[in-house]
């Protein structure tokens, strides 16, 4: 299923995390283990942010994709099932079947 994952990073660890060299150790083989779509990366709030759409095989890869985040930046760790034009496009053909 395809998912965005939403980290938003503190600044205080995102400034620790940048300094020490753990923000790339974390963050290049997150994405090289993910293969993702896409991925951006932003600032909301005042807060470092990274999106990232990926596709997710099994709920059980939460915690492995999940806890790097936590442990290594405190950050926020946020999961959400995504649809592109064609998903949205196919489910709105079998939603309209119930009418």
């Amino acid at each position: 299923m395809r998912m965005l994952l939403r980290v938003t990073v503190p600044v205080e660890a995102g400034n620790r995390t940048i300094k020490d060299g753990t923000m790339n150790k974390v963050l290049e083989p997150m994405l090289a283990k993910l293969k993702p779509e896409a991925s951006y990366f932003y600032t909301m709030n005042g807060q470092r942010g990274v999106f990232i759409v990926f596709d997710m095989k099994d709920a059980s890869q939460i915690p492995a994709i999940a806890e790097p985040f936590f442990m290594n930046f405190n950050a926020e760790v946020e999961f959400a099932p995504v649809m592109n034009v064609d998903d949205l496009q196919k489910g709105l053909t079998e939603a309209a079947k119930s009418f």
